[in-house]
């Protein structure tokens, strides 16, 4: 159950033929996110198991997810302006009901990235999970 914003560019990359232009278009949607402010690139917002600097920074109030992040690898901040397309703006249940290895596939992303960058969205993934559920666990107030 993907969100508005997710198919949105689920679409778009079905029209770029060739992965040199979805490269470039995850680039780019990185490149249109706001940067976070380094007050927020802290080690308790650092996402461990990416070979980039990544920090993803939760905001969570009530039953909405929403979180900000940021890279120091422009592909990295791209994929996650699409992670930001997928779980921004979703309830709690519905960020850990998402099969997001499957949105991913969806968009051939799953085959296309190299290990090391598969591993690093895996742990931003995971980090969104254990976010999503440790909110859960505490009445869902800001992280």
């Amino acid at each position: 159950m993907a969100s508005a914003a997710f198919e949105e560019i689920a679409e778009n990359f079905e029209f770029l033929d060739d992965w040199e232009d979805r490269y470039r278009y995850v680039i780019e949607l990185g490149k249109a996110m706001p940067p976070l402010e380094d007050a927020f690139k802290v080690p308790a917002t650092k996402v461990d198991g990416c070979a980039s600097q990544v920090w993803l920074v939760p905001m969570i109030e009530a039953d909405l997810f929403r979180f900000r992040g940021d890279s120091d690898a422009m592909i990295v901040r791209g994929l996650i302006a699409v992670l930001v397309a997928l779980f921004n703006n979703q309830s709690l249940v519905d960020v850990l009901k998402t099969d997001a290895a499957a949105e991913f596939a969806r968009l051939g992303l799953d085959q296309a990235l190299s290990a090391q960058r598969s591993n690093g969205l895996r742990a931003m993934l995971e980090r969104i999970r254990l976010l999503a559920q440790a909110a859960q666990q505490d009445g869902a107030v800001n992280v």
